[in-house]
C-alpha cells in the first residue's frame, strides 16, 4: 500500500490535482508513480530492480524506496523500457526569476518561460515553464504522452503564478501544447506556447520544441556600424517585403529562408535600398492576415523554415550592408482557441471588458497594458528579436489603436482613462518603456511608428515628454500625396497643396515616407493604376511620384513591385509579377528607382538633413496654374546642394526660369524623362550657366525645358 491519501490519488487519476509534487516522485521512504501506459513499474538502482504495486488499477504505483536517484522500468504487454520520473528532479527556475517575473522587470522573460532542451540533475530533458496564475492545474501534453492532461501535470510556483516543469527524455522537434483547467474546474482549449520557438503550421496548432536560436553571427562589422547606418542624418531607403510572395519557385511553390536569401540580398544590393522590411515574421496562424495576427510573438514562421534559417537570412543581408526591420505587433492579437484569449480561464493577457479589451475593427483582443506581467512579455518579446536575431529595427503597427481608448469607437462603446481623457495612458508608458528598453540595451537598434494621427512627440525622447520612438511613418503625405498623383493633371492646379502642405509639418516628426503594402490592396489597385491618365502617362507619372518622395524630406519605404510598377493588385497567395521587367516602361521604372536610390544614397543635400528644417527651402511653390514646384535641398557638411524641378502636367515648357542658390555652371543628374526610363527624352543635356538675372528672389537664374510629367535634378556643375 502506499501513504498517499485515497482523495490525491483520485486527483492524480482524475488529473485535477494542484500540486502534483507533493504526491508523486520519491516520499517518505517510498516512490509513488503515475503511469496509466504501463502494467508494471518498477524503481531501478545501483543494479537493484525493486517492483512497485499497483495501488489503483489505473494505474498508480506505489513501494518502498529510499533516495532521489533512481530510473524506472515500465512494462505494457511483452514491451518494456526504462525512463526517468519527471517528479523526482528539482526546481529549474530560480528564485531571483521569480521574482523578476512578478515584478515585470524581466528582460530575457524568453530565457526562462517556454520550452527549452537543457541537461538538468546530470539529465537531459525539456524544462517547460508558463504563466497562468488563475489556473487550478497546468500540464504538457504531446505525443510523448498521448497527449493525456494527467500524465504530466506541472509544478505550481508561488507568486507570480508560474507553472514548471522538467520532462526528461524529450527532444528537439516533439509537438506539445498546454492542458489547462481554470480555477472553476472548465477544461481550456489546448493552448500553443505563449514564449513557443516554434509552432506548427495550419492546420495544426501546437507549439514545438526547439530551444533559444544559437545562430554564430558574423555581423561584427555591421553592428559596429549600425547606429551610424540608423541615425537620422543616413540615407535611409526601405524596400518592404512579404516573404511569401515576393517571389515563388516552380509551380508557384512557396521559397524557405535560404531561396529568398539567395535571390532577395543581390536583388536589395543592386536595386541600392539600405534596408529591407519584413511584413510580421512572428508566427501566425492565418495566412491571409499577412502575419498581423500573430500568436507566436517568439517564434519566425515555420513557412520558410527554422529560425536558425531565418537568422542565416539576417546575416546575410548585414554582410552586404543592409538593415533588417521586422514588423512586431504589439496592438492586438487573434481570437484563436489555441492562442492568448482566455489563457487560463480568465481574460489574462487582454481586458475582460470588450470596451478595452476587443478590436472591433479587426475582431482581435487588445492586450492589458496596465498589467506588468503583459506588458513584461511584451517588451521581452521586443527584445528577444534585437537579441537573438540582431534586427536593427522593429516598425510597430497600429500605434494609433494603441493611444486612443476610443479608437475606432463609438460614444458609449470606449472607457475613459482616469482623468476622464481618451488617451491610453497604460499603453503610452509601455511603448515608452519599451522604446527605452531598445536603445539602452541594443545601441543602433530603433524603433519605427506607423502611427497615423497627430498625437505629439511620437519621435522625440521620452525625457523631452515624447513616445521615443526613431521615426515614424508620415501617412498625411501619403495621403495627400498619392491622392495628388491621382488626379487629372487638368484639375491639378487646385490641389497643388496637396503637396505642398507635408511641409508646414515635416520636421514636427522624424518622419519615413511610406508607399506601403496598404497602398495596393482591398480593392485599391497598384501604384500605376491609380496613377491618372493613359498608359505612357500613367507611368510618367509615376516616375515623377517617385522622384518627388526620394527628394523630398523625409526617409523613403516602398512596397514590393513598386520598383517595377507592378501591374495588378498585391495577392499574398501569388508571386510579383517579374515578368513584367521584360516590358521597357516597367524596366525602365525600375531603373529609375535603382537610380533614385544610389543618388539619395550619394547626395548628401539629399539626406543629411532629412529631419531637420535646415535642409530644404522653397524657390518657388506657388506656380500652382502650371502644377511646377521648384525647390532645395541642402546638407550640413559643404556638400553642394540640389534644386528639384517638378512639372506635374503633361506640357513641355520651354524657357521656364527659376531661380538658384548660386550662379556658374549646372548639371542635369536627373530627368524622370528620360529615354531609359521609358520617358520622351525631352531634358537639359550639357553644361547649365546661370544668369545674373534675379528670380524668384534670388540673384541667379536659369531657363530650362521642364520636361513633362517629370522630375529633374540639378546640382552645381
Amino acid at each position: 500500500m502506499t501513504s498517499a491519501s485515497a482523495s490525491d490519488i483520485e486527483a492524480i487519476l482524475r488529473g485535477s490535482h494542484a500540486n502534483p509534487f507533493a504526491v508523486l516522485g520519491p516520499h517518505d521512504g517510498e516512490v509513488r508513480v503515475f503511469a496509466p501506459q504501463a502494467s508494471a513499474v518498477a524503481v531501478l538502482h545501483d543494479g537493484q530492480r525493486t517492483p512497485l504495486e499497483r495501488v489503483h488499477p489505473e494505474g498508480f504505483f506505489a513501494g518502498p524506496f529510499e533516495g532521489h536517484q533512481y530510473q524506472l522500468e515500465m512494462s505494457s504487454g511483452e514491451r518494456t523500457w526504462a525512463a526517468e520520473d519527471p517528479y523526482r528532479f528539482g526546481l529549474v527556475l530560480g528564485e531571483m526569476d521569480e521574482y523578476l517575473i512578478a515584478e515585470g522587470r524581466h528582460r530575457q522573460l524568453y530565457e526562462k518561460l517556454g520550452a527549452h532542451p537543457i541537461t538538468h540533475e546530470g539529465v537531459k530533458g525539456v524544462a517547460f515553464a508558463v504563466w497562468a496564475p488563475n489556473a487550478r492545474r497546468v500540464s504538457v501534453v504531446g505525443d510523448f504522452n498521448a497527449w493525456d492532461g494527467r500524465r504530466h501535470p506541472m509544478r505550481r510556483r508561488l507568486g507570480p503564478g508560474l507553472w514548471e516543469l522538467f520532462i526528461p527524455g524529450l527532444t528537439v522537434g516533439e509537438l506539445y501544447k498546454y492542458e489547462i483547467i481554470s480555477a472553476h474546474g472548465e477544461r481550456m482549449p489546448l493552448k500553443a506556447d505563449p514564449v513557443g520557438f516554434a509552432h506548427e503550421q495550419s492546420p495544426g496548432t501546437a507549439s514545438v520544441i526547439s530551444g533559444l536560436p544559437d545562430h554564430p553571427w558574423g555581423d561584427r562589422d555591421w553592428m559596429e556600424t549600425r547606429a551610424a547606418r540608423q541615425d537620422r542624418t543616413a540615407p535611409i531607403s526601405i524596400y518592404e517585403v512579404h516573404l511569401g510572395s515576393w517571389r515563388r519557385g516552380a509551380e508557384g511553390g512557396i521559397l524557405d529562408y535560404e531561396a529568398i536569401a539567395d535571390l532577395l540580398v543581390p536583388y536589395v544590393t543592386d536595386m541600392g535600398f539600405t534596408h529591407v522590411e519584413f511584413l510580421p515574421v512572428s508566427e501566425h496562424p492565418f495566412t491571409g492576415s499577412w502575419g498581423y495576427q500573430p500568436i507566436g510573438l517568439f517564434a519566425p514562421t515555420s513557412r520558410y523554415g527554422s529560425a536558425e534559417a531565418f537568422a542565416r537570412l539576417v546575416d546575410r543581408l548585414h554582410a552586404a550592408g543592409i538593415g533588417v526591420i521586422i514588423d512586431w505587433v504589439p496592438a492586438h492579437f487573434p481570437t484563436d482557441a489555441h492562442g492568448l484569449g482566455r489563457f487560463d480561464g480568465t481574460a489574462l493577457y487582454e481586458h475582460a471588458d470588450p470596451r478595452q479589451g476587443f478590436h472591433q475593427d479587426w475582431n482581435t483582443l487588445i492586450y492589458n497594458f496596465g498589467r506588468r506581467e503583459v506588458a513584461n512579455f511584451l517588451q521581452a518579446s521586443a527584445l528577444y528579436w534585437l537579441d537573438r536575431f540582431h534586427i536593427d529595427a522593429l516598425r510597430v503597427d497600429a500605434v494609433a489603436s494603441m493611444l486612443y481608448l476610443d479608437y475606432s469607437r463609438k460614444p458609449g462603446e470606449w472607457i475613459p482613462n482616469q482623468f476622464g481623457g481618451n488617451e491610453n495612458l497604460e499603453a503610452i508608458d509601455f511603448l515608452r518603456n519599451v522604446n527605452c528598453r531598445v536603445c539602452a540595451d541594443y545601441p543602433g537598434a530603433i524603433t519605427i511608428a506607423e502611427e497615423s494621427t497627430a498625437f505629439p512627440k511620437v519621435s522625440r525622447p521620452v525625457d523631452d515628454g515624447g513616445l521615443g520612438f526613431g521615426f515614424k511613418w508620415n501617412m498625411g503625405w501619403m495621403h495627400d500625396t498619392l491622392g495628388y498623383f491621382r488626379r487629372d493633371p487638368i484639375h491639378r492646379r487646385h490641389h497643388q497643396n496637396d503637396l505642398t502642405f507635408g511641409l508646414v509639418y515635416a520636421w514636427s516628426e522624424d518622419f519615413v515616407l511610406p508607399l506601403s503594402h496598404d497602398e495596393v490592396v482591398h480593392g485599391k489597385g497598384s501604384l500605376i493604376r491609380q496613377m491618372a491618365g493613359d498608359r505612357w502617362q500613367k507611368f510618367a507619372n509615376l516616375r515623377a511620384y517617385f522622384a518627388f518622395m526620394w527628394t523630398h524630406p523625409g526617409k523613403k519605404l516602398l512596397f514590393m513591385g513598386g520598383e517595377f510598377a507592378q501591374d495588378r493588385e498585391w495577392n499574398h497567395d501569388q508571386s510579383l509579377d517579374w515578368h513584367l521587367l521584360d516590358d521597357p516602361l516597367h524596366a525602365g521604372m525600375q531603373a529609375l528607382v535603382r537610380d533614385l536610390n544610389r543618388l539619395y544614397r550619394d547626395r548628401p543635400a539629399l539626406h543629411r538633413l532629412d529631419c531637420d528644417p535646415g535642409g530644404f527651402e522653397w524657390i518657388d511653390a506657388s506656380d500652382a496654374d502650371q502644377s511646377v514646384l521648384v525647390y532645395l535641398r541642402k546638407s550640413d557638411n559643404g556638400a553642394p546642394p540640389a534644386v528639384i524641378v517638378c512639372n506635374l502636367t503633361p506640357q513641355v515648357h520651354h524657357g521656364y526660369r527659376i531661380g538658384l542658390p548660386q550662379p556658374g555652371g549646372w548639371r542635369e543628374i536627373l530627368n524622370t524623362d528620360d529615354a531609359a526610363y521609358g520617358g520622351s527624352g525631352v531634358g537639359n543635356p550639357g553644361p547649365l550657366s546661370a544668369d545674373n538675372i534675379p528670380w524668384h528672389g534670388r540673384q541667379a537664374s536659369l531657363a530650362l525645358t521642364l520636361p513633362p510629367l517629370a522630375v529633374v535634378v540639378l546640382v552645381p556643375a
